[in-house]
């Protein structure tokens, strides 16, 4: 398919859902790659991994209920941050052990819960999974208004997150609140993954959070660039993943997911300072002027402008 027809088929009225489901795809993977930022340069990928499980009780039963999955998987995840940051306060489990604990008991809550609903092995794999084709307008919107929310909180406490993320203990002694820090970036990185899920799946949505930050970073050392490319290379990746997905009638969640894995490959394996073959140019320049200094030093002892060392 040409990007014409794909451009013909968003205007179409009959394919409404598509349209709805470009929105929300890149407006999830802008707001994931900001908030994505942190959770790279504070090493908490396990914090992401088990928001995303956590979410899965509160989506179980919002459909239940027939409710709002947004509201429902943010309800859950929030709590479950809110538990593991009140826990992690004693130093005597670490936080990645309570990160584990809650991420293996909310999914099986999630389980649990989702297995008295009639049918509810379709619906299990679209929480999963994620599905376009049933998104409606209420949570387009609530999409729209909580990415907003998240991006303006990132904005006003950014400097303080990026105390806590490079040294908590420097943060500590500096006067800075860190419990209630930890705790406002946990529902942050909740909000992101809860208005992710139902474009890219609760399994995959780790990749929107962690891959556009991770290719940011290698491709610059200023965090204020990085955040500004984290949710470009998010939201190229999500119109691109929903172009070839649409063209080849494959899963949207997983071709913006594989989008996105190319581009951080390529940024591994190109970028200009810390690219794969930037670094291996630079050691093989290094080791040609070392050779080139060493024959030099030789050949000016040969000629005897240069008394060798005894």
């Amino acid at each position: 398919m040409s990007i014409t027809d794909f451009l013909t088929d968003l205007l179409n009225p009959d394919l409404a859902f598509l349209p709805k489901a470009l929105a929300i795809a890149v407006m999830s993977s802008i707001v994931c790659g900001v908030v994505g930022c942190y959770v790279v340069l504070r090493g908490m990928a396990f914090i992401g991994d088990a928001v995303a499980h956590a979410v899965f009780p509160g989506l179980a039963i919002a459909f239940v209920l027939q409710g709002s999955l947004v509201l429902g998987g943010a309800v859950a995840g929030v709590a479950t941050a809110l538990l593991i940051a009140v826990f992690s306060q004693n130093r005597r489990v670490k936080e990645d052990s309570l990160i584990g604990v809650f991420l293996v008991a909310t999914f099986a809550l999630g389980i649990v819960i989702i297995s008295q609903a009639p049918g509810y092995a379709g619906s299990l794999q679209q929480f999963l999974f994620g599905s376009i084709t049933g998104i409606p307008d209420r949570d387009l919107y609530l999409v729209g208004g909580a990415g907003l929310v998240i991006l303006g909180l990132v904005l006003a406490l950014h400097k303080e997150f990026v105390a806590v993320c490079l040294d908590r203990e420097m943060a500590r002694s500096m006067g800075l609140p860190v419990f209630w820090l930890d705790i406002v970036l946990y529902v942050l990185v909740t909000l992101a993954v809860v208005i992710s899920l139902q474009t890219i799946g609760n399994i995959l949505v780790l990749a929107l959070l962690i891959t556009p930050a991770a290719a940011a970073r290698l491709l610059t050392d200023r965090l204020g660039v990085m955040m500004l490319l984290a949710p470009t290379i998010g939201g190229t990746s999500a119109l691109v993943g929903l172009y070839l997905s649409w063209s080849y009638d494959t899963p949207v969640g997983g071709t913006i997911v594989l989008v996105a894995t190319a581009i951080f490959l390529a940024a591994w394996l190109l970028a200009p300072r810390h690219g794969l073959l930037a670094k291996h140019w630079r050691r093989t320049r290094v080791q040609q002027l070392s050779g080139e200094a060493e024959l030099a030093t030789g050949s000016a002892v040969a000629a005897g402008h240069i008394s060798p060392m005894r």
